[in-house]
């Protein structure tokens, strides 16, 4: 029973290895502070272009984080990563890391975007000091669907932090992004 077990788990691990693989080839842990801007810019430039709600909400944001490609995959136990870059201003402010981990019954690989509004300096500041965020935990966070975001008032939306999941390709059941660890990073220029 245990060689049996033993031999399913290592052909899950090869399969959710090439599924990874398969679904971005040229996402790596390793991308370059270039390569990171580059995508972030296009998928948020992509997402207001899309999404109205986003742009208005965007424009009051005191930063805004994007992951635009995270990667998801596994049988039974599975995990997700992606890097991405904090504006401030316009500019990028820091790199950080997102993370996370599953188990139960679930099969699949998938990627998709996430970008993260932060609509106050405390916020900012959890981010900031925290030794990796992870979501779900500290500021308040709201996710929000593109049919919300193409019509919604940006009005009462003044504290904490709005997510906005974008760009869902490949096949495994369910997006999520609470219990996603995120952590800062130095990536290579």
């Amino acid at each position: 029973m245990k060689i049996y077990l033993t031999r399913k788990l290592g052909a899950a691990a090869a399969a959710l290895a090439l599924a990874l693989s398969a679904l971005a080839p040229g996402a790596a842990l390793a991308a370059s502070a270039g390569q990171i801007d580059r995508e972030a810019t296009q998928s948020l430039n992509t997402l207001y272009k899309n999404t109205p709600g986003a742009k208005a909400l965007g424009d009051k944001a005191v930063a805004v984080l994007v992951f635009p490609s995270i990667v998801k995959g596994g049988f039974i136990i599975a995990g997700q990563f992606g890097d991405g870059a904090l504006r401030k201003n316009g500019k990028t402010a820091g790199y950080y890391r997102s993370l996370a981990a599953s188990y139960g019954f679930q099969a699949g690989a998938q990627s998709f975007g996430y970008v993260l509004f932060f609509m106050d300096d405390d916020s900012v500041r959890y981010l900031d000091r925290s030794d990796g965020w992870e979501v779900g935990t500290g500021p308040s966070l709201v996710v929000l669907d593109e049919g919300f975001g193409k019509n919604f008032s940006t009005t009462t939306l003044k504290k904490g932090v709005y997510a906005f999941i974008f760009n869902q390709k490949g096949l495994m059941g369910g997006v999520g992004i609470q219990g996603s660890k995120i952590t800062k990073i130095n990536p290579n220029p």
